[in-house]
């Protein structure tokens, strides 16, 4: 792997990172006044698919898009200006964190409801097939949705009409505050159980954001050799609570020392300490890219807080139904 890639990795991790924290740092302010879920933990993966792709490649995600649009290379001063509801936001103020969108990147949107971007993105795939395209539909999900209807069925569409999607599961091990033994059957592997129904599925360490990224190209490599679909399962933590700022261990879902032994796998020491070993870095060139970070996140917000709301006539604009 090259090492700028390595390095734009670990950035982009960073950026996410910095990001978020400053979402829950500002939370308490009451001005951002919708629900919010952070991926605080999970960076890796959203790093790796967002550097992956191209702008011409297709993203839907999930309720947790943060990382997922700051990774494919969102407009981030407009991400927060949505979560503040203002006009400057990437959905007009109307839609707040679980609804963002950047069709300059390739990112197609987010929804609330659990799997209901799944068949957006299969729709999408087909239309890069109908139109002869080389890029792919990547379609974001998380443990839970592989138990809606909608994936079984999207699953089989994408694998009997051969689109390039590319299926990405972050498996953090819990739906709300409900542990995959809750939900699932003893020892079932998701993506086994994804191959058996007739995808081509592979599972890695979703902390490493080099072998995610690896196996990312790879997956890509082949959807665009035989224009058939790939799901890619990776193993991962949220570290704060399922909606909101604040950590939820208290709650007593999941234990504390379950908690502490994922925050040593965090993501993005692992990347810098590999960076440094291999000399690919300097430790003031990790700071310049967490500083850098900073001042990016900061923009953002002073970008939201000077923003106007949109008008009241505006309620009634960009409204579809079917």
């Amino acid at each position: 792997m090259d090492n700028k890639i390595k390095v734009d990795l670990y950035s982009r991790m960073v950026l996410i990172r910095v990001v978020e924290e400053m979402i829950a740092e500002r939370y308490d302010e009451q001005k951002m006044r919708c629900p919010t879920h952070l991926s605080i933990g999970q960076e890796a993966v959203s790093a790796a698919a967002g550097i992956a792709l191209s702008n011409e490649d297709l993203v839907v995600s999930t309720h947790r898009s943060h990382g997922h649009y700051i990774g494919k290379g969102g407009d981030i001063p407009r991400m927060i200006a949505e979560l503040y509801g203002k006009e400057t936001g990437c959905s007009k103020g109307k839609g707040g964190s679980m609804h963002l969108i950047d069709l300059n990147v390739g990112f197609m949107g987010s929804t609330a409801i659990v799997g209901n971007s799944i068949p957006v993105g299969a729709g999408l795939g087909m239309s890069l097939k109908l139109d002869q395209s080389k890029n792919v539909s990547c379609i974001f999900i998380g443990d839970g949705a592989v138990e809606e209807g909608v994936f079984a069925e999207t699953v089989n569409f994408c694998a009997q009409k051969e689109l390039p999607v590319l299926f990405i599961c972050e498996n953090n091990f819990y739906s709300v505050y409900s542990p995959l033994s809750k939900r699932q059957p003893k020892d079932r592997q998701i993506f086994t159980m994804v191959e058996a129904m007739g995808i081509k599925s592979t599972k890695s360490n979703g902390n490493n954001v080099f072998e995610a990224y690896d196996q990312v190209i790879k997956a890509m490599e082949y959807i665009n050799s035989c224009g058939k679909p790939f799901f890619l399962e990776f193993d991962t933590y949220r570290w704060r609570e399922h909606c909101g700022p604040n950590y939820d261990n208290d709650l007593g879902y999941r234990t504390e020392e379950e908690f502490l032994e994922w925050k040593k796998k965090d993501p993005i020491p692992f990347a810098s300490n590999s960076l440094l070993k291999d000399k690919i870095i300097s430790v003031e060139e990790l700071e310049d890219i967490r500083d850098a970070a900073t001042q990016t996140a900061i923009n953002a917000f002073n970008y939201a807080e000077e923003s106007p709301f949109p008008p009241q006539e505006a309620a009634y604009e960009d409204i579809y139904s079917v």
